[in-house]
Formats: structure tokens, C-alpha cells, sequence
């Protein structure tokens, strides 16, 4: 109960996912891991795409089935920089083949990510958590296209 009588603070509208936003994001981070996976999509296979020195990124293939692949995606830094202190953000990806979206599924402790919560919440998500995490995975694919460098191996003709 407010202490106005008109007011509208306690009258707060639920939350609704934006559904096209999110399936064309979904869409877009599709095709973006296509190009970024190359020929890299059977099981245990892994691209790595290196930003800087201090930044690199690493795709791997943890599964395959006719309809759809699951993707571990993390943020890694060279081995002589750890510290106790470092953050490295991992996400896991599910491909679904015949919708041609890709979805993040779980990142950072969160096993699961549900398309709204209810806010506040004790693990204090975001109403539209779905919906950032999809476009933090955007951003991470865009940057992995626009400046990473990947290691080639060249066949030798003769």
C-alpha cells in the first residue's frame, strides 16, 4: 500500500520478454557462430581467436546431434597473467540446426537461464537476463569477427 493514493508505485507491471527481439538475436548469434566456427563443428573440436596479449577467446564443440550442437564459450588469458583474482566468463551455447538460432543456455553459475524473473530475486537477476545474456554473447562474437586472430595450419603442396 502506498502512502499515495494516486501514485503508481506499487502498481509496477510485470515483466514481459520481447520474443522477436530475442529470437531475432538468437538468429543473428546463429549465423555469427557459423562463420566463426568455420570447419570446426565436430565433437571436441575447438577454435581459438586471439583479441591482444592479455585476451583470447576459445569456442569448443561439447556435443553434436542431428538437430543441434552444444558450445562452451570462455574468455581466457595467458597462463603468466592468472591470478586468484581473475574473472573469466564461460557461457554454454545450444544450436538448434532447423531453427538456425543459437541460444545461451548457462553462464556463470546460472544452470539454467529462465526468460524472465521476477525482480528482486535472491540471486539478483535481471528481469531480462535471457535477453542480455544473448546480447553479451553478441557482443563477445562480434569482437571474436571484427579483431581475432586465429592460428592456421597451412598443408605444404609439393
Amino acid at each position: 500500500m502506498s502512502f499515495f493514493p494516486n501514485s503508481k508505485v506499487n502498481s509496477r507491471q510485470r515483466y514481459q520478454p520481447n520474443l522477436v527481439s530475442l529470437m531475432t538475436l538468437c538468429a543473428n548469434n546463429y549465423n555469427l557462430l557459423l562463420k566463426l566456427q568455420a570447419n570446426k563443428t565436430q565433437r571436441h573440436q575447438q577454435r581459438d581467436f586471439f583479441i591482444n596479449d592479455r585476451l583470447a577467446y576459445v569456442i569448443v564443440v561439447k556435443e553434436v546431434t542431428p538437430y543441434t550442437s552444444l558450445l562452451t564459450f570462455e574468455q581466457k588469458t595467458p597462463t603468466q597473467q592468472l591470478s586468484k583474482h581473475s574473472y573469466h566468463p564461460r557461457m554454454s551455447i545450444r544450436l538448434y540446426h532447423d531453427a538456425r538460432m543459437a541460444e545461451v543456455i548457462s553462464s556463470q553459475g546460472i544452470q539454467q537461464v529462465k526468460p524472465r524473473y521476477d525482480y528482486p530475486n535472491k540471486h539478483m537477476h535481471q528481469q531480462d537476463e535471457k535477453q542480455q545474456i544473448n546480447q553479451f554473447l553478441n557482443e563477445w562474437l562480434q569482437l571474436c569477427l571484427a579483431h581475432g586472430q586465429v592460428k592456421v595450419e597451412l598443408k605444404n603442396c609439393q
